[in-house]
């Protein structure tokens, strides 16, 4: 068993090595759930569909396609 304190803010830490056993990386969803005075926490599995564009695609080639998609919404 591994104990953690809440913070000021209701905040706690997941302990690295339970980060590093489920792949929980910053940014990634959770959730909770509760059983009586019990909390469950789950990392959430969310599948992204994937594109594939045969070429490398560079922040510079999402930025104009964002710009391009806010143009044609406006119009």
């Amino acid at each position: 068993m591994v104990l953690v304190k809440v913070t000021r803010n209701y905040q706690i830490t997941i302990p690295a090595e339970f980060r590093k056993r489920l792949g929980i990386k910053e940014g990634d969803v959770l959730s909770l759930e509760l059983r009586g005075d019990t909390i469950i926490v789950r990392k959430v599995v969310r599948q992204r569909r994937r594109i594939r564009l045969g070429k490398k695609l560079y922040p510079e080639d999402i930025e104009r396609g964002i710009d391009r998609g806010s143009r044609e919404c406006v119009q």
